[in-house]
């Protein structure tokens, strides 16, 4: 009995000094962001971070966040400004969805018919067929013309018909769309509200309102060719890079801050990571990029294991790399954009080249 005894004690205590150890390795922002105060003690080198800076000065970059181990180690721009996050805005609703899936409210296997779900043009009895998850992975087999979209974009799209759903990946603003619809419809809440109410919330994003959201129901973006073509609108949010990075932290830490579980870590775990890649360096499943067989997502940077990103047009970028317990936040001031989405205006954006070599010297300030 003794024996056993000393044996509870002994492993009681061993499991109180892993829950402090964790405890201490898992830091979250308060009310804002702590700072690392010296970057070489915490392992970071200050003259490469300032090599970083200067390459960013001479790119379009307007922002960027360096958070490792929950506390910002480096950040300079414009951190506090919003921005529009482009199809960031995508992959902000996978997070949502999953809260509603694993509460029963959506339900993946649904067809479009079994929701209902119909466009300006009619969709085909095929089309119909298409199911929540297809949309979700960019594979529903609809080719309909979409909002936010330039018009003469939408006809480079695969022919109506062409591929059955669930068959192959194409990046369709109707899926997006659509899937934003379809959330809206089946848990009676709108993105923003729901965003704000069970992420934004909970996460002390210190920016973000509901207000700052809005429904674009016209093709071209802010209305430059101002016709609409689909049903579906848009929905649009504008973030500053400090929120941002609260949402890749909640990421980074399978969808859990402090002691709440805010999205499912199963979602999270099955969301970013994807076994059928688009190229030979990554995938796109669940509306978030994600990196094969360990390979780097960008040209010269070594994302490391498992690393995965949400990407927004002109060079928005959360990159999460769990390996390095790192998350980076990269801003492009395309407020002023007047392009369609569909083009990309020269003069306001980072193309991956340039963010994988901004990326590549902050992985090299890493000296652990």
């Amino acid at each position: 009995m003794r024996t056993l005894r000393s044996l509870v004690t002994v492993f009681v205590s061993l499991l109180a000094t892993a829950q402090c150890t964790v405890a201490q390795q898992t830091t979250y922002p308060d009310d804002t962001w702590a700072k690392v105060q010296d970057p070489e003690k915490a392992g970071w080198s200050s003259e490469i971070l300032q090599q970083a800076r200067e390459y960013s000065q001479t790119i379009d970059t307007a922002g960027v966040m360096i958070v490792h181990k929950g506390l910002v180690v480096d950040e300079w721009g414009e951190t506090k400004r919003k921005f529009n996050v482009h199809s960031v805005r995508k992959s902000l609703l996978s997070a949502l969805v999953g809260i509603y899936v694993d509460e029963g409210v959506l339900d993946l296997e649904s067809t479009l018919e079994d929701l209902g779900i119909d466009d300006r043009l009619g969709l085909t009895q095929a089309e119909r067929q298409s199911r929540f998850i297809d949309i979700l992975g960019s594979r529903s087999g609809v080719y309909h013309p979409s909002n936010l979209i330039g018009e003469a974009h939408s006809k480079n799209w695969p022919e109506r018909g062409s591929h059955a759903p669930g068959t192959f990946w194409y990046y369709s603003n109707w899926d997006f769309n659509a899937a934003g619809a379809i959330f809206e419809k089946e848990t009676g809440k709108g993105i923003f509200e729901a965003f704000d109410q069970l992420i934004a919330q909970p996460l002390g994003m210190q920016d973000y309102t509901y207000r700052d959201g809005m429904y674009e129901p016209r093709s071209g973006f802010g209305g430059a060719q101002g016709r609409s073509v689909s049903d579906f609108p848009a929905y649009v949010f504008r973030l500053t890079a400090r929120d941002m990075a609260r949402f890749g932290l909640l990421y980074l830490r399978k969808g859990r801050w402090n002691q709440k579980q805010i999205i499912p870590k199963d979602w999270v775990e099955r969301t970013t990571r994807s076994e059928r890649p688009i190229s030979e360096y990554s995938g796109h499943e669940f509306y978030w990029w994600t990196s094969i067989d360990g390979k780097p997502m960008y040209p010269d940077a070594n994302t490391g294991e498992g690393a995965y990103a949400a990407h927004g047009a002109g060079g928005h970028r959360i990159t999460i790399m769990p390996s390095y317990d790192l998350v980076v936040v990269h801003r492009v001031n395309t407020n002023d954009r007047t392009v369609p989405v569909g083009g990309v205006d020269p003069g306001t954006s980072v193309s991956s080249a340039e963010y994988g070599k901004l990326l590549a010297l902050i992985l090299e300030a890493r000296k652990q």
